[in-house]
This record gives C-alpha cells, structure tokens and sequence, in this order.
C-alpha cells in the first residue's frame, strides 16, 4: 500500500490530544480519555487473548507500543493479568504524563507495577530500545502501527520509512518466540500480515474474529486483530 499523509501521523498532533486528555481528567477524575476500538470491545479480546495463551496472565514481560493514555494496559490488569512486569510507552511525554498519573492517583494498589517510558523505538539511539534488548515476551501494538502507516518521516538517513523498519525494532525488544498482537483499523488482515511477515523475522499465529460485514461483494471486519510469533534464528 502506498503510504498516505495524515494529521495523525504527527507526533504535534497526539501531543495535543494526550495534553487535553490529561487536562480533562484533572478537571474529571471519571474522564480517563479515548478508548481506541471500544466499539469492537478490542480491549476485552486482546485480554482474553492473553488470559487464553499465557499461564495465569504471565507474559514474560509485556510491553504496550504508542500506549497513549495507557488504557489497554488499566483494561488488562482488571482482567487479571499479572502487572509487575507491565510497560507502556509512547513518543509523545504528555502520553507518558498522563498516563503515569492515571496509575499513581488510582485509589488503590490495583495498578502497581505498570510503569510508563517516553520512547520512539523507532529510532537506533532511542535510550528504551536500547536498554529493552530480548526483554518482552509479549508486545502489543493497537492502533500504533496505523499511525505509523500515516506518518511521513523517514529513518536511517532518511531512506527508510516506519512501516519498513517496524518488525525489525520491535523484533529487537523481544524474547525468542516471543508474540507481536498488533490490532488495526487501517489494514484488511491480509495487508497487516504481509507487513509484519515481509522481512522474514515474524511469521503469522492466529488472529482474533470480530464482526464481518459485507459490502460490493466483498466480506471484512472493521478492525482486525492479528498474532505473531517471532522467528527462531
């Protein structure tokens, strides 16, 4: 798919939404912002998903890509997972800000442990990327790599773009056969697989089964929810 140029491939952009997320809930403690996917109840599938796959909710590390407001990681440790080994980062510090205070003004210990790091693991030098090497046996990705997609920049000297170095990166921060979920709205299932699957470093697993709907003679679902497993070397 050619790349495409949105606002929502900005880091100003996120940066302003996290910001006035973050102003809402201390003018509302009940306002913990967007839920991304809420209408496909994705959360609640990707947690079962964990719960289903992973003995007792223990992922050997768990790491939420462009966790934003940090609400899929609250979500989960509600399920049951188990969250001392829990992080979520995000590009942008008011995602970080924010989400950081959702766990710490939580009036119980519910959410001890999740921690959040300003990171853009896209990048060589980026200090978490760094310091992540084969930490995370379970990575999940909703709606990161869709704005990743939308996103102009380029890397390693400007030749190469997200979507191209994404498997590499991610791949760098996991455990051998480690699992990458990545949840979509952006891409059929077939494109998601052929991105993620192209380098050689992942290979497709299963995916989660949402709602089809039928239009033009073709059958599809809204948001597609996909499973990978990295590749033994």
């Amino acid at each position: 798919m050619p790349p495409r140029v949105s606002v929502l491939g900005t880091k100003k952009h996120w940066d302003s939404v996290y910001a006035q997320e973050h102003l809402n809930y201390r003018n509302n403690s009940k306002d913990l912002g967007e839920c991304w996917y809420s209408d496909s109840d994705a959360e609640e599938k990707i947690g079962q998903f964990v719960l289903d796959h992973f003995k007792r909710g223990k992922t050997g590390g768990l790491c939420d890509l462009g966790t934003g407001n940090g609400h899929l990681l609250l979500t989960l440790s509600k399920m049951g997972l188990l969250n001392s080994n829990m992080v979520g980062i995000d590009y942008s510090q008011d995602s970080v800000s924010f989400a950081t205070d959702l766990v710490n003004s939580s009036s119980d210990d519910q959410y001890t442990g999740i921690c959040f790091y300003r990171s853009n693991f896209l990048l060589l030098n980026d200090q978490f990327l760094n310091k992540s090497s084969a930490r995370f046996g379970l990575i999940i990705d909703k709606g990161t790599l869709d704005a990743i997609y939308l996103s102009t920049t380029k890397y390693e000297d400007g030749k190469r773009s997200g979507i191209q170095i994404y498997p590499a990166r991610v791949a760098s921060m996991m455990k051998p056969a480690g699992i990458l979920l990545v949840t979509s709205c952006n891409f059929t299932a077939k494109e998601l697989i052929k991105t993620v699957t192209k380098d050689g470093i992942f290979k497709y697993w299963t995916q989660l089964h949402y709602p089809v709907f039928e239009f033009g003679g073709f059958k599809g679902s809204a948001v597609n929810t996909i499973a990978f497993r990295l590749i033994d070397r």
